[in-house]
C-alpha cells in the first residue's frame, strides 16, 4: 500500500511539477481564499432566490400570465447584471467622488473591470461585484409585483434602466456604500431597507399608475379573490427564497472569520419560523380558518424583518420580530386592500410592512455587544442604548421611502404618458402570454380552454 502511494505521488510530481516547488500559500491567503470561496456561494444562493420569485409570482397569478412571469423575470435580470455593471456599481460603491458628494452618491468604478485577482489578499472585487448585484436584482424583483398581470413589457424594460441604475444604488451608497446613512450609523444589515423596502416602494408607486386588475373590485368598493393558479408553486417559491436567504443575511458577513456568519444564519431561522408560526396563527383566530396563503407570507415577512437586524440582536428578540412580523403582514394585507390598493403578490406587505419593522426593530432591540461586532450604531431602546438607535433607523426609513417612492413614480408617470404603462382591457383578459409574447406558458391547458379567464 505503502509502495503504491510513493509511485502515485511520484508520478503526479512529474506531471505538475509545480506542485513540487509551489510555495505554501500564506495564511492571509488561505483566509482571503475561504472568504472570497464563502462570498460566491452566497451570491449563488441570492442569484439562486429568482427561482423563487418566478415561482412566487407565477404560482400568485392567474395561469394565463405564466409564461410572461418566467421570462420577463430572465430578461429583467440580464439587463439589470448590464446596467448594474455599466452605472449601478459606480453610483452605490465608486469612491472617486469628492467626501461632500460622496455622502450622497457614488463616482467611479463605472463600466467595472476588476482585478483578475485578489490584491493585497483582500476580498476580491469581481467576488464583491457579483454579490452586491445579486441583491439589486433582488431589490427589482420585489418591485414586479405591482407590475404583475397588466404592466407592459416595455415598461419591465425602461424601469430596469432607472431603478437599477440610480434609484436602488443611490439608497445603497447612502446606507452601504459609506454615505450620510451610514454615517449616522443606520443599521441594515443585509437590506430590510436597502433591497426590501426599496423594491416594494417601486412596486407601490406601478401599482397606483396602473390601477387595479379588471375584475379585482366591485363598484360598491368591495373587493373579489383572484386566485393564483398553483398553490403548490407558492410553497415550493417560499422554500427556495428561504433557502437563499441564508446567501443574503449570512453572506453579508462577507467573511468566515470567528463564525458569526452561523451567528446570523441561525437568527435568520428563527425569525423566518416565527413569521410562518405568527401569520397561520392569526389567519386562523382572525378567520377560522388556517389560511395558507397567508402562512407563506408570513415565512416571507419574517426573513425580511430579520434581515437587517440578524447580526445586531439576540435570538430571543429574532424570535420577537419574527411573530410582530408573522402578524403584521396579515393586517398589511387586509389595510392595502380596504384602500383599494390590488397587490397581487402581496409585495407591500411582505417586503414593504416587514421592511419598515424590520428595521425599525434594531432601534428597539439591537445590543451593544453586537452594534460594536458589526461596527455601525449603536444599542436599541430595550438595551439600554437609548432613543437615538431608534431615530436614526426611522430617519433611515423615511428618507429612503420617500426617495424611492418620489423617483419611481417619477419614471413610471413618464412612461404612462410617453408609451403607455398599461396593456388594453383586451390584452389584460387574454393573458400576457398571449398578448405580449404570442404564446402560452401551458400551450395544452390554454388551448382547451380557448381564450377564458
Amino acid at each position: 500500500m505503502i509502495k503504491k502511494s510513493l509511485v502515485a505521488l511520484g508520478a503526479l510530481l512529474v506531471l505538475f511539477p509545480t506542485i513540487a516547488f509551489a510555495e505554501d500559500p500564506s495564511a492571509n491567503q488561505l483566509n482571503m481564499g475561504i472568504n472570497a470561496l464563502w462570498v460566491m456561494l452566497a451570491a449563488i444562493l441570492v442569484l439562486l432566490m429568482q427561482g423563487g420569485f418566478i415561482l412566487l409570482e407565477a404560482g400568485s397569478t392567474r395561469m394565463k400570465n405564466a409564461g410572461h412571469v418566467a421570462g420577463k423575470t430572465i430578461f429583467t435580470l440580464g439587463l439589470a447584471s448590464i446596467v448594474y455593471w455599466a452605472v449601478g456599481y459606480g453610483f452605490a460603491f465608486g469612491g472617486d467622488a469628492s467626501d461632500s458628494l460622496n455622502k450622497f452618491i457614488g463616482l467611479g468604478n463605472f463600466f467595472f473591470n476588476p482585478e483578475i485577482a485578489s490584491v493585497d489578499n483582500a476580498l476580491p472585487s469581481s467576488v464583491f461585484f457579483v454579490f452586491q448585484l445579486a441583491f439589486a436584482a433582488v431589490s427589482l424583483s420585489i418591485a414586479w409585483g405591482g407590475f404583475a398581470e397588466r404592466a407592459k413589457l416595455s415598461a419591465y424594460l425602461i424601469f430596469t434602466l432607472f431603478f437599477v441604475s440610480v434609484i436602488y444604488p443611490v439608497i445603497a451608497h447612502w446606507i452601504w456604500g459609506g454615505g450620510w446613512l451610514a454615517k449616522d450609523g443606520a443599521q441594515d444589515f443585509a437590506g430590510s431597507t436597502v433591497v426590501h423596502l426599496t423594491g416594494a416602494i417601486g412596486a407601490l408607486a406601478a401599482t397606483i399608475l396602473l390601477k387595479p386588475r379588471i375584475g379585482k373590485f366591485n363598484k360598491d368598493g368591495s373587493a373579489n379573490e383572484i386566485l393564483g393558479h398553483n398553490q403548490v408553486f407558492t410553497a415550493l417559491a417560499v422554500l427556495i427564497l428561504w433557502v437563499g436567504w441564508f446567501g443574503f443575511n449570512a453572506g453579508s458577513t462577507i467573511a468566515i472569520g470567528d463564525g458569526f456568519f452561523g451567528f446570523v444564519a441561525f437568527n435568520t431561522q428563527l425569525g423566518a419560523a416565527a413569521g410562518a408560526v405568527a401569520a397561520l396563527l392569526i389567519s386562523w383566530l382572525v378567520n377560522g380558518k388556517a389560511d395558507i396563503t397567508t402562512m407563506l407570507n408570513g415565512a416571507l415577512a419574517g426573513l425580511v424583518a430579520i434581515t437587517a437586524s440578524c447580526a445586531f440582536v439576540d435570538p430571543w428578540a429574532a424570535v420577537v420580530i419574527g411573530l410582530v412580523a408573522g402578524v403584521l403582514v396579515f393586517f398589511s394585507a387586509k389595510f392595502f386592500e380596504k384602500i383599494k390598493v390590488d397587490d397581487p403578490i402581496f409585495a407591500l406587505s411582505v417586503h414593504g410592512a416587514a421592511g419598515v419593522w424590520g428595521t425599525l426593530a434594531n432601534g428597539l432591540f439591537a445590543t451593544e455587544e453586537l452594534s460594536q461586532k458589526v461596527g455601525i450604531g449603536k444599542a436599541g431602546l430595550f438595551e439600554g442604548g437609548g432613543w437615538g438607535q431608534l431615530w436614526v433607523q426611522f430617519e433611515s426609513v423615511v428618507v429612503c421611502g420617500a426617495f424611492a417612492f418620489v423617483a419611481s413614480f417619477i419614471v413610471l408617470w413618464v412612461v404612462k404618458k410617453a408609451i403607455g404603462f398599461r396593456v388594453t382591457e383586451e390584452q389584460e383578459i387574454i393573458g400576457l402570454d398571449l398578448s405580449e409574447h404570442g404564446n402560452y406558458g401551458y400551450p395544452e391547458q390554454m388551448k382547451k380552454a380557448g381564450t377564458s379567464v
